[in-house]
């Protein structure tokens, strides 16, 4: 039958004696150990306390700055931005609805400068940068102003916007290209296009900025490029609207390397 010792009791052998003692010494070792950590933990804390009490105030004030200022300072200024944005806005639309030119630039002109004590889409974008309506403000002034003419300051515009959103932050892009194109510089807008069909892959924009990489490639002469943007066209998105009318500019490509 198994034998055991109880817990506790005292050691009959002289093994158990030597186990008990040597138990007892172990313990008592973790025991210093452990004292000897606290005392020096304490003497630590002694000796920096000003600099951990001021570590410590540092953060609070850090923390409490930072709810304080996204309470009391960024929220209020995204409502007024948003505010006045909304007005801009309304311009922007009626000016992409009117079909009479002079009107259409008129309403861009009013979104982009504002009216009746309104800020238009370039004051929003300076005086309230810090907010998500400012950051907006800068897409719409870039289209703003590309739809007028005005390509360098679309391009400036449209450069400072910074989109979560991956359709618009693509249109941005193309945009910037649509500017660039207008201003004659080939090379920038090939690579804003470019740039473009690579942010997101989906069947409407990048058969769109393929398509118009492909003739900006060939405005470049570099054929080559051009056939091959075309035929991803061809390949990967043969519904889209670019894939229909592809054919003759295909043949004009591969027409330039004879």
């Amino acid at each position: 039958m198994a034998t055991y010792q109880k817990r506790g009791g005292k050691p009959k052998t002289k093994k158990e004696k030597e186990d008990k003692i040597e138990e007892e010494s172990t313990t008592a070792g973790v025991f210093n150990t452990l004292d000897e950590s606290a005392s020096k933990t304490e003497q630590f804390v002694s000796k920096y306390q000003n600099i951990i009490v001021g570590i410590i105030i540092v953060v609070i004030i850090v923390v409490l700055g930072y709810l304080g200022y996204n309470r009391f300072i960024l929220k209020p200024q995204q409502e007024e931005a948003s505010n006045e944005l909304s007005q801009s806005q309304n311009y922007f639309s009626l000016a992409l609805e009117t079909n009479k030119p002079k009107a259409r630039d008129s309403l861009f002109s009013l979104a982009i400068n504002g009216a009746h004590g309104k800020f238009g889409f370039v004051d929003i974008a300076k005086e309230y940068s810090s907010t998500k309506a400012g950051n907006l403000a800068n897409y719409y002034a870039g289209i703003s102003y590309l739809n007028i003419g005005d390509y360098k300051n679309a391009i400036d515009y449209l450069q400072d916007f910074k989109a979560e959103d991956e359709m618009i932050s693509t249109f941005a892009l193309g945009a910037i290209g649509d500017a660039f194109l207008q201003l004659e510089q080939l090379e920038d807008a090939f690579e804003y296009y470019k740039k473009a069909t690579n942010h997101r892959d989906n069947n409407y924009t990048t058969p769109k900025y393929l398509f118009k990489v492909a003739i900006t490639a060939m405005e470049l002469k570099n054929p080559d490029k051009a056939i091959e943007f075309l035929e991803r066209i061809e390949k990967q998105y043969p519904e889209s609207e670019e894939a229909k009318k592809l054919k003759p500019y295909l043949g004009k490509a591969m027409g330039m390397k004879f």
